[in-house]
């Protein structure tokens, strides 16, 4: 088995919410991301067993981080811009098996 050093986490929310995503990513050590313009394909059934508006303009924030701040990001995350909020987003993560470009040193102020 791999022994994985870092996770993608991926958080889909409304469009206009990708900063939010970044702040709070960043108050646990994430040092930042890239959003992608997407559009969802709920339907009407989602928004009628959900009982909530599906905006389908979205963004989809792609953060990598080390493994150890991944519990910490996904739950800032979810407090900040989970489905209870304006941003009714989603994250999820996946393992990452190699990584180059990502400095290891801690960001200077």
């Amino acid at each position: 088995m791999a022994n994985f050093t870092h996770e993608a986490i991926f958080c889909i929310v409304n469009s206009g919410y990708s900063e939010a995503v970044m702040d709070a990513a960043k108050k646990f050590g994430a040092r930042g991301g890239t959003v992608i313009n997407a559009r969802g394909t709920a339907g009407k059934e989602a928004e009628t067993f959900f009982h909530i508006t599906i905006e389908p303009e979205k963004e989809i924030v792609m953060i990598v981080v080390p493994t150890q701040i991944k519990d910490d990001v996904l739950k800032a995350l979810y407090d900040e811009v989970g489905l209870d909020t304006p941003g009714q987003g989603i994250a999820f993560c996946m393992p990452v098996d190699g990584v180059v470009g990502i400095s290891s040193a801690p960001e200077q102020k």
